[in-house]
């Protein structure tokens, strides 16, 4: 299905941010020029600006128009339904280390379908709380295909679009099932150093997992939430009578 023009903008100006076109806390263009270069109505320009603040990627300034963030957001791991967005539920984040080639272990393996023995990327990131501390520690494994399409995902730093956008441009494959599996347990040494609680403690796991088109996986993530800080709520519908 061909995007939609307001798609096609807010995909033109996500790229021109990854390239470096524009940096952070600079202006984008105005909606009026936007408007000339597209020949669309402002009401589809503005609707373009919309999606790229949905996705935390830039900001509006009254008087100003739209800058681009400072600071990416991130989510923790999984709730990635359909109709939310990167800010909803986004958080400032702090990338971990530098991205690296290792064995995943068998249950990530398992979900990108790899072989025994078949290595996969490993991007690590700590999520932070509103008061600045630490989160939940989210490790993203990528399968062999996409970290050898998209080269930025191997460097270590943030990714201005986010990675759900890059790995769509770069490779045209893009989300469209996920898996939440949520699980308990107690932090190994290494989580508990990153979020700052004292062993033995228990977490919350999200180990979340997304699929293209043809079910192949593209990522699968693993979000680990201290007990005191996790929690999960669902609104819903409910029959009458029961």
């Amino acid at each position: 299905m061909p995007k939609l023009k307001y798609e096609q903008i807010a995909d033109d100006l996500r790229r021109r941010i990854a390239d470096g076109e524009f940096g952070a806390g600079d202006i984008l263009p105005s909606s009026r020029d936007l408007c000339e270069q597209w020949a669309v109505a402002r009401a589809t320009a503005v609707k373009a600006m919309d999606i790229l603040r949905a996705d935390g990627l830039v900001v509006p300034h009254q008087g100003r128009g739209f800058t681009v963030v400072d600071q990416p957001v991130a989510r923790p791991a999984g709730g990635r339904c359909a109709g939310t967005s990167r800010s909803t539920g986004g958080r400032p984040f702090r990338r971990l280390g530098t991205p690296e080639t290792l064995t995943p272990p068998s249950h990530v393996a398992e979900a990108l379908a790899l072989a025994p023995g078949e290595v996969a990327l490993h991007r690590a990131r700590l999520v932070l709380a509103e008061d600045g501390g630490p989160m939940t520690h989210v490790i993203a494994w990528f399968p062999p295909d996409i970290a050898e399409q998209c080269p930025r995902l191997s460097q270590a730093g943030p990714i201005a679009e986010g990675t759900t956008h890059y790995v769509r441009r770069h490779t045209g494959r893009r989300p469209v099932r996920g898996t939440d599996v949520t699980t308990v347990r107690l932090a190994t040494r290494l989580e508990a150093e990153h979020l700052g609680v004292k062993r033995p403690a228990a977490v919350a796991v999200v180990l979340h997992t997304a699929y293209d088109p043809d079910g192949r996986p593209l990522v699968c993530e693993e979000g680990v939430t201290p007990s005191g800080l996790w929690e999960l709520v669902d609104n819903y519908p409910m029959a009458e009578g029961i």
